[in-house]
């Protein structure tokens, strides 16, 4: 146009600038804006707009807000387009104090206005900011709109006022698939797993179609319950709606069942996903991570970069992690530098805390508080809880006394941080040492989670504390037990005493045999036909004892045997744990 000497004018420019946005690279418009003011256009009321719009979806707020405010006037798209931008950028307060100039100015925000501050209060997690929105909102009659509803449904989720938000759900009359999403999810965000799989069940009878974020929200709700039997009927209705394809749901499928503790179904859904992207690739490395598995997780990440996916961060968390558990310490270093070197990644609190474990496990524990100690930022609670694993692991009571000291005043509430320490001091039998750092925890007002174990038998779940006699099939279990210790000791068992921290003598062997996750392996051989895998979850980190219980269990009764504790699942089969022994 330019070359046959037509002149653009301000409509010419208020379309090539979205087109300039487009582009994401700012260079484009800013040479655009050049040509603008050479053209005497930089203060037409929708040129301006469109520059301001193009600067904030390049990314740069600053010259957005220059154009801003040289524009001798603004209607509520200018606004507007400075709210979005923030947003956008994640500068969530400047969100929130351009609505409020919307307000000052005497405009009438409209839904994009409330929908972008909305979400912006969601993000900063004040519900106060919202709640005034809330008002403004219902004071403009705007309040009765879907697309309002559904931000101030999300945004009261997201500030953890989950009852506002269910209120505010049941009275939305024709709810679409955004706003049973909006519900769904709020549920996940608060913990509220069983109400999120409820609701996904509710909107199927209602005759709203889920889409890929519906199927991805409820499946990372089953992935916490560990309900497989919930999360293979999910899996029907994605197979029924076509979307068994969708890179985002078969990713979501692949966690779910690695967390449902069934590898095998993970690997198939990966093996038949055709549009493998980097977070299908993470989901299968991070679910090989999970059970344990860390030769293949090195594997799969090696035939990732051959199909040419670069890693993202999490995918850097899992591989430097299987280093560790592998004993790689070369290899580990070689991955954790390729972080910079060659895809461009700033390690972040994980990675180092990966890389102190990588060399705490391979009993290199100076090395390993040297480099916690050299990182270019400040170690952690991830960092110093490695190491102070490591020290457990390796018997190193005077450094491990050191960090626990570091982790006491970084995190005084964290209970696991007492009882590490406790537990060294036991084994060394400084058993007055230990008290005291007991009673440091209750001085602190810290108190140990109790430990349970659950297991689900036809659609029921049976939930087990230590020493539990609440059972109405309570004889039958420790009757199981008696066998099952009978039999262990048959296989050359001792008992590991050191894990009965409070009891005295014997009684410190017989109490072992009373762990919930001993009475939930008990309750599984009683009532699970043979053939079936026995599925058992638990709240903590399983101890070293059960540990060996459980994979003897699985050679003597011919079992497939799942724990899934707090850090990882362990499949015991045939006498094995696929952990190998390096948990």
């Amino acid at each position: 146009m330019g070359d046959t000497g037509v002149y653009p004018n301000q409509y010419t420019f208020s379309a090539i600038l979205p087109a300039c946005a487009d582009t994401v690279v700012v260079i484009h418009g800013q040479q655009m804006h050049s040509l603008i003011c050479k053209h005497g256009y930089e203060l037409d009321l929708f040129v301006a707009t469109a520059l301001v719009d193009m600067y904030a979806k390049c990314g740069d707020m600053s010259l957005a807000e220059n154009v801003f405010d040289e524009m001798p006037e603004r209607n509520l798209v200018s606004w507007n387009c400075m709210i979005v931008g923030f947003l956008q950028n994640k500068i969530y307060d400047r969100a929130v104090g351009f609505f409020k100039g919307i307000m000052g100015e005497m405009l009438s925000p409209d839904q994009v206005s409330f929908s972008s501050v909305l979400t912006a209060c969601a993000n900063i997690g004040v519900a106060d900011s919202g709640k005034q929105v809330h008002g403004v909102a219902v004071k403009h009659g705007v309040i009765s709109l879907a697309y309002v509803k559904n931000s101030l449904m999300d945004m009261y989720f997201k500030c953890g006022s989950s009852s506002d938000g269910t209120k505010l759900f049941k009275t939305i009359g024709d709810k679409d698939v955004v706003t049973w999403n909006i519900m769904v999810m709020g549920c996940v965000q608060n913990d509220n797993f069983e109400e999120a799989c409820n609701y996904f069940w509710v909107m199927e009878r209602e005759g709203v179609p889920p889409d890929e974020i519906s199927f991805s929200t409820v499946l990372h709700a089953a992935a916490n319950l560990a309900a497989l039997d919930q999360g293979t009927l999910i899996h029907n209705q994605i197979i029924k709606y076509g979307l068994g394809t969708n890179p985002c749901v078969t990713s979501s499928l692949i966690a779910m069942y690695a967390k449902c503790g069934s590898l095998d179904d993970a690997h198939r859904v990966f093996e038949e996903s055709k549009d493998r992207n980097v977070v299908s690739w993470t989901a299968m490395i991070s679910a090989c991570q999970q059970h344990g598995c860390a030769i293949r997780v090195i594997e799969l990440f090696e035939e990732m970069l051959e199909e040419g996916i670069n890693p993202d961060f999490i995918t850097l968390v899992c591989v430097l992690s299987a280093c560790g558990h592998t004993g790689r310490v070369e290899e580990g270093f070689a991955y954790f530098n390729s972080m910079t070197k060659v895809h461009a990644m700033s390690p972040g609190p994980e990675h180092y805390a990966c890389m102190v474990d990588l060399l705490g496990r391979a009993g290199q524990l100076k090395e390993a508080k040297n480099f916690a100690e050299s990182m270019p930022i400040k170690p952690d609670a991830m960092v110093w809880g490695a190491l102070l694993g490591a020290c457990r692991s390796h018997g190193d009571l005077e450094m491990g006394r050191e960090v626990a000291e570091k982790l006491f005043e970084i995190e005084p509430h964290n209970p696991g941080n007492y009882i590490l320490l406790s537990n060294m001091y036991s084994r060394r039998g400084m058993l007055k040492e230990a008290n005291e750092v007991r009673r440091l925890m209750a001085f602190n007002g810290v108190r140990k989670e109790p430990g349970c174990s659950w297991i689900d038998v036809k659609n029921k779940t049976y939930v087990f504390t230590a020493h539990d006699r609440s059972h109405s099939r309570t004889v039958e279990i420790y009757e199981m037990l008696g066998k099952l210790e009978v039999l262990a000791k048959r296989k050359g068992y001792v008992p590991e005493t050191h894990y009965a921290i409070n009891d005295v003598g014997e009684y410190k062997e017989q109490r072992l045999w009373y762990h919930s996750e001993k009475l939930a392996l008990a309750f599984g051989l009683l009532t699970l036909p043979m053939g079936v895998p026995i599925r058992i979850k638990k709240n903590l980190r399983t101890c070293g004892d059960c540990h060996t219980v459980m994979k003897i269990a699985s050679e003597v009764f011919e079992r497939e045997i799942i724990v899934r504790d707090i850090n990882r699942f362990h499949r015991f089969t045939g006498g094995l744990c696929s952990c190998g022994d390096y948990w």
